[in-house]
């Protein structure tokens, strides 16, 4: 959203480690349209079409109740510690590649949520006003930028898409396919995730000097 808003102007570049492309199609891609269909899948593509299926079926659930029936959890939530940890808890196990979790780290998460001013419930209603602002949020960070994008892709994220449908979102300057890591990137493969950025923005880098002047390097 804030390379559709405010870029090429303002955002130079972004990155992103767990991107939902659109699908190509004829009418609003019609060169990448006609390479998608002559493009065979590999065979990690075909499994990540299929981990995405899955996970829109059996794993999306949370994201159905909390953008439409916000509240209703939100009692639960708030009344039961237990019950809050097992919301929680249950993310940060079937979402990760084998995460070894200590208990002071997933202690660590559900206390930012349980003990914060707003409550373990208030995230809630961020998945209420994506599904009802006007134009839908999806559709919306799917829009075609021209702002210099970089994609970091791990195995067992969420919604893994063919590489081909990456370039609905905008130039692709820099692709990298981690061997292990899920959703939560940044904390499961912080150092990974760093190394990247510092490839993308580096000397040689896909997004090299997008700030004029600017490049991060004296001299």
């Amino acid at each position: 959203m804030l390379a559709i808003n405010y870029g090429p102007k303002y955002c130079k570049a972004h990155h992103l480690n767990s991107a939902a492309p659109a699908e190509p199609t004829a009418e609003l891609h019609p060169q990448l349209f006609e390479r998608v269909q002559n493009t065979p899948l590999t065979d990690s593509e075909i499994a990540g079409l299929q981990q995405a299926q899955r996970f829109g079926t059996e794993g999306n659930g949370y994201f159905r109740i909390q953008a439409t029936k916000p509240q209703t959890i939100s009692y639960s939530m708030t009344d039961s510690p237990v019950g809050f940890l097992a919301w929680i808890y249950e993310k940060l196990h079937d979402w990760t590649d084998a995460y070894p979790w200590t208990d002071d780290e997933v202690l660590t998460w559900i206390s930012i949520y349980y003990f914060s001013v707003a409550g373990p419930s208030a995230p809630n209603n961020t998945y209420y006003e994506m599904e009802h602002r006007n134009p839908p949020a999806f559709p919306a960070v799917q829009k075609y930028t021209d702002v210099p994008l970089g994609i970091s892709r791990l195995p067992k994220d969420l919604i893994r898409l063919p590489k081909l449908w990456l370039h609905t979102m905008g130039p692709v300057v820099f692709e990298n396919d981690f061997v292990k890591g899920g959703h939560f990137a940044a904390w499961e493969c912080p150092d990974a995730l760093v190394n990247d950025l510092r490839v993308m923005f580096g000397r040689g880098g896909g997004a090299y000097g997008c700030v004029k002047g600017r490049s991060g390097y004296n001299g």
